[in-house]
């Protein structure tokens, strides 16, 4: 994303500028004088992106228990081998990145405000346990997506928490039903009015100067002709594509002391590959801005017919858990295998819409602000009946 951005500022190391061409140690052959090239584009499929795809992009083997545990040094030379196990010719995509002119606002972000040149994601994995450490700097031991952990909810602490003890407050601007979810204490009674409709009340806040002291953004992680998607977000993790930045892989302490499941056994005592981090703010000094317009990045329409990717079958996971399907077995793990994006969207919003009715009956119910309607159905008032009363009733009763 930003690897061509050095063209606008020198200071920016996001391109090695002794780089010519990647060294290519292959397994599998590639043809000779893999350049580094500007010519990104749409990318489908992804580029592996995963705790093994990862090592053998680092460290220019594949992943073993032997490896794993062997004290490499991060060489950073084995993207483009890693690239062609995924699909012939991907060496040539990862080995890529954009002109600025094809990325108008990260270009005009980049030339007013300030770039992070060493920004790792947290772990070298997918997005989901990445994602999970910006609200909660853990991923709790998650190093896949963990199916069983996605319908009970992520039982960590989270900044929205931390906010909320020391007296300030948060709000989640949605625009699908936020991810956010993912998180077991988020989806309990007593924070369901801090989840507001982006599109209805974003802006509207804004302007009344009714924003919470801290705001997050869930973007549309789904795609058709109607809404286009705009879940950009390679702050999450580098989405398997090219540096020359070796990762930090020493003196990285664990957040938890928690380790990975079998068979990776994962530590978190090493970072991810870099990515693009930009800070904004009205104290950063910067010029006058104005924005070109947007380059189309494709040519063809969204395929709405397509089949999900990692992160929307985890949403679909997650609304299940919402709408109470995730307890019939027929659904479980299996709804999303095939379902298109256009169904997904109207599952998802249906689960929300759902999962919203059923906090605003256990709210009447008058339900304790800590129940969580995915986990149980909300226990009713008990009435005191005194002495009398009870008396009374056994009287009247034919037993």
């Amino acid at each position: 994303m930003l690897g061509w951005m050095k063209s606008l500022n020198p200071e920016i190391r996001w391109r090695n500028r002794n780089l010519n061409r990647t060294r290519c140690p292959l397994r599998i052959r590639i043809r000779t004088g893999l350049y580094f090239g500007d010519q990104s584009g749409y990318v489908e499929p992804d580029p592996g992106h995963s705790l093994e795809a990862i090592f053998e992009q680092v460290y220019g083997m594949p992943w073993t228990p032997s490896a794993a545990f062997a004290n490499l040094k991060p060489t950073m030379e084995g993207f483009a081998q890693q690239a062609e196990t995924i699909q012939k010719g991907m060496s040539e995509v990862v080995m890529n990145g954009f002109k600025p002119d094809l990325v108008p606002v990260y270009k005009e972000l980049v030339s007013e405000f300030a770039v992070c040149d060493r920004w790792f994601s947290s772990i070298p994995s997918l997005t989901q346990p990445n994602r999970l450490y910006v609200h909660s700097a853990t991923s709790y031991g998650a190093t896949t997506n963990d199916n069983k952990m996605l319908v009970e909810g992520y039982p960590q602490k989270t900044i929205f928490e931390s906010v909320e003890e020391n007296g300030f407050s948060f709000g989640i601007y949605y625009q699908y039903p936020p991810s956010t979810l993912f998180y077991r204490n988020l989806r309990k009674l007593k924070y369901i009015d801090n989840f507001h409709q982006f599109d209805l009340e974003f802006k509207r806040h804004c302007e009344e100067g009714k924003l919470p002291n801290y705001v997050v953004i869930e973007q549309r992680y789904f795609e058709t002709k109607l809404l286009p998607g705009n879940d950009d977000h390679p702050s999450h993790d580098h989405g398997g594509f090219y540096d020359h930045v070796p990762t930090p892989a020493t003196g990285v302490p664990s957040p938890d002391d928690i380790v990975g499941p079998e068979p990776y056994n994962f530590q978190f005592d090493r970072l991810g590959v870099r990515v693009p981090a930009i800070l904004i703010s009205p104290w950063i000094e910067r010029g006058t801005v104005i924005l070109p317009e947007p380059v189309k990045m494709r040519e063809t329409e969204p395929v709405e017919e397509k089949k999900l990717s990692d992160f929307q079958q985890d949403l679909v996971l997650l609304a299940e858990t919402l709408k109470g399907d995730h307890k019939k077995d027929i659904f479980l793990n299996k709804l999303a295998d095939n379902m298109t994006v256009v169904e997904a969207v109207n599952y998802v919003e249906e689960a929300f819409t759902k999962f919203l009715g059923e906090c605003e009956k256990a709210k009447q119910g008058g339900a304790h602000e800590s129940h969580n309607p995915c986990l149980e159905r909300p226990q009713p008032k008990r009435e005191f009946k005194s002495f009398a009363h009870k008396l009374f009733s056994c009287l009247i009763c034919d037993h």
